[in-house]
């Protein structure tokens, strides 16, 4: 049986994932349930009342007038004037990556990486011009140094950069990828894995491993199927406890984890409505603890679990109001050094941040070294 069911593929594969997307999106805010209130008129916070609260809204970023210092000239003169304050916009944002206050923003309508720093108060883009331009960059990571990784979905690429945005050189190709969606770098630098998400008529659903310093191919971690460590429609990867490997197995609405060597340890999750669920789960991401966020576009939030799968809490809500904690559809999502959250909605075009609620508001990276506030 287990065999008959690991040569699935093609048509049927995808027809079982359609059928169950389509199956719960109808339903899919049951998940989400009512936002948390604010403590009295305090913040806002998750989970809410009476549970002790982890995480407090923090802000939401949408423009570089978000981050960038307001001088008292531009300001008088906007009251002379009459003009409204402007900023340079997220316009689709798809991915976010997050170094020492400094936030990397893919946006594929802009073709560029937009860059956020809140401890600088400045806006920079990157990947606008050759070497190294972008076509549609979706997935960023950062190594510990702050060196940038996007992946180009078009270029199937994955370009790197310097934290300050220099291009470095790129590896891959069309000889290589089928269809790349995201990149995760380890921590020291020394390794890049690249999800080929594969599609309708491919088999290569898989996670290619590679040498960041020559862009020696090292292995490949997965095929297509539905058994464990076979993947259909892979979505995203990230690094978590022991050097494990986290998989976003979007068409068969799960987690794998992977052992360093590539061997499969485990997996989590299941397609449904209820928490500890998935419907449409895209990115993923892991904090110093070792616990795991998933976004989920479907449901309209990120759930976070333990290293071994079990579920803690969830934060978001599917909305059409897009006020903090509520979206339409998710995509990216990041935890800094600090343990704060970096949430990006691909509708409202906007990144919203969640901190640790035991962290004060003007401590960690996201201060202003110039004024030593909270920008």
């Amino acid at each position: 049986m287990k065999a008959q069911r690991s040569t699935l593929t093609g048509s049927r594969l995808l027809a079982l994932t359609l059928a169950a997307s389509l199956a719960l999106i109808a339903g899919c805010a049951e998940i989400g349930g009512e936002a948390p209130a604010a403590r009295a008129t305090g913040p806002l916070v998750f989970p809410g009342p009476p549970d002790d609260p982890r995480f407090v809204y923090e802000r939401t970023i949408t423009s570089s007038a978000d981050v960038e210092t307001d001088t008292s000239d531009d300001a008088f003169r906007r009251m002379v004037t009459g003009a409204q304050r402007t900023g340079h916009f997220l316009t689709k944002p798809y991915a976010v990556a997050v170094h020492q206050g400094r936030i990397f923003v893919s946006d594929t309508a802009d073709r560029a990486v937009k860059v956020f720093d809140v401890a600088a108060a400045k806006y920079f883009t990157i990947g606008e011009e050759e070497p190294g331009q972008l076509v549609k960059p979706l997935g960023l990571d950062v190594d510990r140094s702050g060196r940038l990784y996007v992946a180009d979905a078009t270029q199937k690429m994955i370009f790197i950069y310097s934290r300050d945005g220099k291009f470095l050189r790129k590896i891959g190709g069309k000889e290589l990828f089928d269809r790349i969606s995201s990149v995760t770098v380890d921590p020291s630098g020394q390794r890049i894995y690249v999800v080929d998400i594969g599609g309708v008529k491919s088999e290569n659903h898989r996670v290619r491993v590679f040498e960041t310093a020559t862009g020696r191919h090292v292995m490949d971690i997965g095929k297509r199927g539905i058994g464990p460590g076979e993947f259909n429609l892979p979505r995203d990867m990230a690094i978590g406890k022991d050097g494990r490997l986290y998989v976003v197995d979007g068409g068969n609405f799960r987690v794998q984890i992977f052992n360093p060597d590539g061997t499969h340890h485990s997996s989590f999750g299941s397609v449904g409505r209820q928490l500890g669920n998935f419907a449409r789960p895209k990115e993923i991401a892991t904090d110093k603890n070792g616990n795991v966020y998933v976004a989920d576009a479907a449901f309209g939030n990120f759930q976070i679990f333990d290293p071994e799968g079990e579920l803690l809490m969830f934060i978001g809500n599917r909305s059409e109001q897009g006020g903090p904690a509520q979206y339409i559809l998710p995509s990216g999502i990041a935890i800094d050094d600090d343990g704060r959250i970096f949430f990006v909605d691909q509708w409202f075009s906007k990144i919203d941040v969640f901190r640790p609620y035991d962290l004060p508001a003007d401590q960690g990276f996201l201060v202003n070294r110039a004024t030593g506030s909270k920008r």
